[in-house]
């Protein structure tokens, strides 16, 4: 969560003294009718390089207002608590959290007590989560979560756009999410770009330099022939696709629909479409794409219509992506970039990203921030670190290859529409093999109905349909293993006690 350090503003006054800032957009945050005076969003570690809010940004509906503006208040009041009575000691995640258990129409009569409660009943994530658990059929946004809700249930009931402002409610926890879906990409988190890029490199080049030791790099000119370059625009796809819907979060929509969610949200993690089967809905789809040469074998593909989920069409909003995971299974995948771009920030497979915490099995990876908090509290970190992150921006046009094991975190720049596949090739089958078989496989494996077998029945296939492939590559991965175990000439020469030469005469 936030600082309350970080999420202090400051005031015009205090800003002229301290030097210019043309950067940092100053915002009004006015509470009921009083008029506040302008106030800026100033960076914890550097008051020079202050965060900026989007163009399209607005101030928070019901007037929340970070902790730090409470030390500003000469009357030190802060309406949450005293909005709150005995609840007031409670955190504002574990308020949250009670309230979560609530229906609907709980949840807006309690908002009627008090203007604290009125606060904490009409938070968005609350909401969000009411019409993602009732509406798995789809949903038409009204541009909030909770006008959503209601119009699902009362269609005639008249939606309202705006809330009521509360004067001198002071909360970080609250004020945060309003932030994160505010905030803009810092330029310092977009200019570090050093991964490999690699444009027309045969086949044996991308096995020996890349898939072999493991390593991301970033393929242009991969795409130049997929119709869908030129063809999938918003008119494409929802002609195309029609009254299909789509996997997006827990629910299922039309594209129409999930355009037009995309078009008006503004939330901290806004709701990614991600579609295992979209090619199989919609034929054409598949069509308008080719498996770049460098992933065309997929071992997975023996295993038929049994094989693990491996293939997403990705659409989403800026802001949209995926905090901190490993892929499925042990697999490599490769991202190509249709539309929009992408950051992507990758950790090797031994270094753990900051705010993440992996259970010790691998079976949970718990993230508590949204991929914005992560830039705004750890991104700077990993400047000093001795292994850095690799980092790049994926543009259209564009394919990243993600070797097995790695981390990755991507955030959509913009309006963005992606294809992404997992495989298995003859580099990584040994890997997925084993982490196939590991005594928790039924926690571990994805993708599947049948996790416990799947081992099994993997292995079978590769051995009738390749022969003798799996003992082949055991037996040089031994030989690899014991190459590196072996001395080399200098240390065989050296006298490892003295220091020195050792001669035998």
């Amino acid at each position: 969560m936030l600082g309350s350090k970080t999420l202090i503003f400051k005031k015009q006054k205090r800003r002229r003294k301290n030097g210019k800032n043309k950067k940092s957009k100053k915002i009004s945050v006015s509470t009921e009718e009083r008029v506040a005076e302008p106030y800026q969003i100033a960076n914890e570690d550097d008051d020079d390089e202050g965060f900026r809010l989007k163009s399209s940004s607005q101030s928070d509906s019901h007037g929340v207002q970070p902790l730090g503006n409470l030390y500003f208040n000469p009357s030190s009041h802060n309406s949450r608590n005293t909005g709150l009575g005995n609840l007031q000691t409670l955190t504002d995640e574990l308020v949250l959290d009670i309230l979560g258990l609530l229906e609907g129409a709980h949840l807006g009569i309690l908002s009627t007590v008090s203007k604290g409660f009125y606060i904490f009943c009409n938070h968005e994530p609350l909401w969000r989560n009411l019409v993602l658990e009732t509406c798995k059929g789809g949903f038409l946004f009204k541009g909030s979560w909770k006008s959503t809700f209601v119009s699902a249930y009362r269609p005639s009931f008249p939606a309202t756009s705006t809330g009521l402002k509360v004067r001198d409610f002071y909360s970080d926890y609250l004020f945060q999410s309003w932030l994160c879906a505010n905030l803009e990409m810092k330029p310092e988190w977009l200019e570090r770009d050093n991964i490999v890029r690699r444009k027309g490199i045969s086949l044996d080049e991308f096995v020996m330099n890349f898939e072999e030791p493991n390593k991301p790099v970033l393929l242009e000119g991969c795409l130049e022939n997929w119709p869908a370059l030129e063809k999938w625009n918003l008119d494409y796809l929802i002609e195309k696709c029609g009254d299909v819907k789509f996997s997006v979060g827990p629910v299922e929509m039309r594209l129409e629909d999930y355009f037009k969610y995309s078009d008006l949200v503004r939330e901290e993690r806004p709701l990614y479409l991600f579609d295992p089967r979209f090619a199989e809905k919609i034929p054409q789809l598949g069509k308008d794409y080719d498996v770049p040469m460098y992933f065309n074998e997929d071992l997975f593909s023996v295993l038929g219509t049994e094989r693990p989920d491996y293939r997403w069409i990705i659409i989403g909003p800026a802001g949209s992506g995926s905090s901190f995971h490993i892929d499925p299974n042990c697999t490599s995948a490769w991202n190509a970039v249709i539309k929009g771009s992408k950051k992507w920030i990758l950790f090797p497979p031994d270094v753990v990203p900051p705010g993440v915490h992996p259970s010790p099995d691998g079976a949970e990876v718990a993230s508590p921030v949204s991929i914005i908090e992560w830039f705004m509290n750890f991104y700077n970190a990993t400047k000093n670190w001795k292994k850095r992150p690799i980092e790049c921006v994926c543009k259209a046009g564009e394919v990243i290859f993600v070797p097995n094991g790695w981390w990755h975190l991507v955030i959509n720049l913009e309006d963005s529409i992606a294809i992404t596949q997992n495989f298995v090739s003859r580099r990584n089958l040994l890997n997925v093999l084993e982490f196939l078989k590991r005594p928790n496989a039924c926690t571990l494996v994805s993708g599947t109905s049948d996790r416990v077998n799947l081992h099994e029945k993997f292995k079978n296939a590769i051995e009738a349909y390749l022969p003798g492939t799996i003992d082949e590559l055991t037996l040089k991965a031994e030989e690899k293993k014991a190459q590196l175990k072996k001395p080399s000439f200098w240390e065989s020469v050296t006298d490892s006690k003295a220091g020195a030469f050792r001669f035998s005469f």
